[in-house]
């Protein structure tokens, strides 16, 4: 679809398609998929009227069942395809967030949409048994993420996922969960107690700063990449090395990867957990940091 993209977007915007070796086939109708991509696409155009980047991702990914347990709508526990849509616009806040699947939904001005473009893809998804989220912060930009099941009938290949033991997840760990929203923040705290951790919070980066510079040693910052203060989880985790030099540190995002780090906010190779991650994602994640030689 790049040249379609291409010539459908303008050359304000930069289109990069980043693929996944050994990628799984989809259970998905291969039409409805571009156009939900296309709708994806023009949504993307339109809150970035200055130009700016849109990236296409892929990848394989599972959902555990703790996971799709904690989500509104039924969705299967196993393996889905992930397609990730993300623009460098102008972002969107929770109140908005909150009603972008309602049809006739939209913040676009009178005539220049119909409010439809993202129930039709959320439509899609679900008709196909996947799930969606968004991800988006104010002037921050969107990632929409596209969870497609995994095709039935794809030759299995068995994968070792090489699955720890849960005593092997196990730890005590101190570790900082810096996260503005409040949900995510319980989420990602209970988990880690649940695993043995001593767990403090905080819910913005002054927060976070104050805490380091106490007394108390922590030897794992787990931190959003995005905060809504200015102060973003790169300046904390700079800030926790100069005062913890033998800290840790795990960045999370709604964000993919590749968009985040060409975007600048973050530098290749850091150790990043995607949003939204399951019980065994974090826990495994956080084991693998803690356990690596410094």
């Amino acid at each position: 679809m790049s040249e379609l993209l291409k010539s459908t977007l303008g050359e304000q915007i930069r289109i990069e398609i980043v693929g996944n070796a050994g990628l799984w086939s989809a259970f998905a109708d291969a039409s409805e998929l571009e156009h939900g991509i296309l709708n994806l696409a023009v949504n993307a155009r339109d809150a970035m009227p200055g130009g700016g980047r849109l990236t296409i991702e892929t990848g394989n990914t599972w959902l555990d069942d703790e996971y799709v347990a904690a989500l509104p709508e039924p969705v299967p526990p196993g393996q889905y395809v992930l397609v990730a849509v993300t623009d460098t616009g102008t972002g969107m806040d929770k109140a908005t967030l909150d009603r972008v699947f309602e049809p006739f939904f939209t913040t676009k001005e009178v005539g220049k949409g119909t409010g439809l473009g993202l129930s039709q893809v959320y439509g899609f998804v679900r008709q196909t048994g996947g799930h969606i989220r968004i991800y988006s912060e104010p002037g921050h930009g969107t990632t929409v993420k596209l969870y497609l099941p995994r095709s039935k009938t794809e030759p299995d290949k068995q994968e070792d996922r090489s699955i720890p033991t849960a005593t092997m997840l196990r730890g005590n760990e101190a570790i900082l969960v810096v996260e503005d929203h409040d949900d995510l923040r319980a989420y990602s705290s209970g988990v880690l107690r649940d695993l043995g951790y001593q767990v403090f919070e905080a819910a913005d980066a002054a927060s976070a700063i104050a805490f380091l510079e106490s007394s108390r040693t922590i030897d794992l910052l787990f931190t959003d990449v995005v905060l809504p203060d200015g102060l973003h989880g790169r300046k904390i985790a700079d800030r926790a090395r100069r005062l913890h030099p033998m800290i840790k540190v795990l960045f999370t995002t709604g964000y993919t990867r590749n968009a985040i780090v060409h975007n600048g906010r973050l530098d290749a190779g850091v150790n990043l957990l995607s949003k939204p991650f399951t019980f065994r994602g974090l826990a495994e994640k956080v084991r693998r940091i803690l356990d690596e030689q410094t």
